[in-house]
């Protein structure tokens, strides 16, 4: 290793394992839910049409109040291990889906701010700081990877390497495009949560599944930042490398 540099075959083994959590991701989400009966494309159907219409608009203004709470939190509460979070999530799932649809909507924004909390974790136990514009950004994206139900193969990983600084004038484009794909997860988890008799075991199997997804998103998202940065390869590089091996 010369400089800053890393040996190639460092940099494959490390791009071999990015590859193993992405193909992992949503392995347990799809299993979990389908344990439930719900497929994709059906689960939205269940939700009154009164829901799905304000969900965007929901989910936006959930990310953007989870964005400055998640970020203040970490003044107070550290950051935990990878199974307490899920625990936690999966918890608050179960006791959002014990009343149905209103005690889930209610949940719904602080299980985002959970889960933002979460990945802003992520990314300083990558060396990143959460409270760099960059870092912040790229925290929020990671939310386009879609959760498990999505079957993209990686298509967001550009997007959640771009180059743009988050400022004042920048994230409301980010959450702009980040809601309406992250409003699609959250109907389904909401939906799930409406099952007749089983919403508490809903709610913690769903939240069980997206917060296991979005942590394995989020190491897949940071080793590659953090890679870029130790190996001195520009990020869209990795990202073809690491497309090739999904």
């Amino acid at each position: 290793m010369t400089g800053t540099a890393l040996l190639t075959t460092d940099v494959d083994a490390e791009l071999d394992q990015l590859a193993r959590r992405h193909k992992a991701a949503g392995g347990v989400g799809m299993h979990v839910l389908n344990l439930l009966g719900g497929q994709a494309e059906n689960l939205l159907e269940r939700l009154p049409d009164t829901i799905k219409d304000r969900l965007e608009d929901a989910t936006t203004r959930a990310l953007t109040v989870a964005m400055s709470a998640a970020a203040r939190s970490r003044n107070v509460v550290p950051d935990q291990r990878g199974w307490l979070n899920t625990a936690v999530t999966t918890t608050m799932g179960a006791a959002g889906g014990f009343g149905g649809l209103p005690t889930a909507l209610t949940e719904l924004p602080v299980t985002t701010t959970v889960l933002l909390r979460v990945i802003q974790g992520i990314a300083a136990e990558y060396g990143l700081d959460p409270e760099d514009p960059e870092v912040r950004k790229l925290c929020l994206s990671v939310f386009a990877s879609a959760g498990p139900l999505e079957r993209d193969d990686g298509a967001d990983l550009a997007f959640l390497s771009a180059r743009v600084t988050l400022t004042g004038a920048t994230v409301h484009s980010v959450i702009a495009r980040v809601a309406p794909r992250l409003a699609t997860v959250l109907g389904q988890k909401l939906a799930a949560q409406t099952v007749p008799v089983l919403g508490a075991i809903a709610g913690a199997a769903t939240n069980y599944a997206y917060t296991s997804y979005y942590q394995e998103m989020a190491h897949v998202q940071f080793g590659l930042e953090s890679l870029s940065r130790r190996s001195g390869r520009a990020p869209v590089e990795l990202i073809e490398d690491l497309r090739r091996r999904l």
